[in-house]
């Protein structure tokens, strides 16, 4: 929904009707994840999509009849040799997704609410009955503070938001099933969990020409991209327009202080021992999901035995991307962050880094 907001703002202040198609769960290969939304007002104004094209034409059909009805619906889109081209995936997965009305007033203010919160990067998470059973879409707004709303039942609503704060934890989305009065291991309702934390950092150390391009492809990517250098003259808000912070600092004090998560991936680009040494052993000492180090094989072997002389332990050592990126041959800072990209879309999904054409099996890679 992200993608979205001004959309559903302009919407909102206009006083508009809409439906909003949401993916909520996915079966085998499709290109997109649980969360994707596509958004239909009444006169048939379109903003976002849940298949990359293979399905909104159905989806779009479906928001016309909740817009009519005012009821809900859950949509299953798969592939048959019948449909492949019609209403169907070609990509061969299966994908559910929820269409859900937003003509009173009330709803849509709730999503406003939503929406200046995602705006604001405020974690919140919006969990929503899916069809089947009890009052089919209705809504339980969770931060972390408080709750709005309600699923129609006590016990419910307090074990929808004991997940629903976990899964903010860890930045996830997806379907859960409850017994109708909230207990574990029953499959009587269906709750969709939608969580918007904020967006994952991406720390870039070394203000060079490579940083520049790498900030970039962060911000493209949807990090919140910090770039720090211990040099003035190099870390400059001109060099770097696109990041959300340029910090002027010792690498390995900022490091030290400031917030990373299991989310957040580092990109070492200062190849120089007596800014690497000492950013490593802090970088080490967090449990960000990707540490990528520039410099060439022998300049990461050096390195690696002055990390050992600290004491660092081969397993940690192995944590560490190096020499930084997949091999696609780039040259200029700009194919550089590109193959960096690359290596850390790989590593969050488990990709091979290998050409789909020499590969069977599905193309998407386990949502996560």
């Amino acid at each position: 929904m992200r993608e979205l907001l001004a959309e559903l703002r302009a919407w909102h202040q206009a006083g508009t009707p809409f439906a909003l198609a949401t993916v909520v769960s996915v079966r085998g290969s499709a290109p997109r994840a649980p969360g994707a939304t596509m958004a239909v007002t009444a006169d048939g104004t379109v903003a976002g999509s849940v298949s990359g094209g293979c399905v909104e034409g159905a989806v779009y059909e479906a928001a016309g009849e909740v817009l009519a009805s005012g009821t809900p619906q859950l949509q299953s889109y798969g592939i048959s040799d019948d449909e492949a081209f019609g209403v169907g995936l070609t990509c061969g997965g299966t994908i559910d997704v929820l269409v859900a009305p937003f003509t009173a007033e009330a709803d849509r203010d709730r999503l406003h609410e939503v929406t200046e919160s995602v705006a604001r990067g405020e974690p919140v998470a919006v969990a929503t009955l899916l069809p089947g059973a009890g009052a089919a879409g209705a809504r339980l707004v969770v931060r972390a503070a408080d709750t709005r709303g309600t699923l129609g039942d006590e016990g419910l609503d307090a074990a929808v938001t004991d997940d629903a704060r976990g899964l903010l934890a860890q930045g996830a989305t997806g379907r859960q099933w409850y017994g109708r009065h909230g207990e574990r291991r029953m499959q009587e309702v269906s709750v969709f969990l939608q969580t918007y934390a904020p967006p994952p950092r991406m720390l870039v150390f070394g203000a060079i020409d490579h940083a520049a391009a790498t900030a970039r492809m962060g911000s493209f990517l949807g990090y919140r991209v910090t770039v720090c250098d211990a040099r003035p003259a190099f870390a400059t808000r001109e060099r770097f327009p696109t990041a959300d912070e340029v910090v002027r600092a010792w690498p390995h004090t900022y490091l030290s202080g400031t917030d990373v998560d299991a989310r957040t991936v580092i990109c070492v680009l200062t190849h120089d021992p007596k800014f690497d040494v000492p950013l490593l052993l802090a970088a080490l000492r967090t449990p960000a999901a990707y540490i990528g180090v520039m410099g060439s094989r022998r300049t990461h072997l050096e390195r690696t035995a002055r990390l050992r002389e600290e004491g660092v332990s081969e397993a940690d050592l192995a944590r560490l991307a190096s020499p930084v990126g997949l091999d696609l041959g780039a040259r200029t800072p700009e194919e550089t962050a590109v193959s960096i990209a690359a290596e850390i879309i790989q590593h969050r999904w488990g990709g091979t880094g290998r050409p789909l054409g020499e590969l069977t099996g599905t193309i998407h890679h386990g949502q996560r």
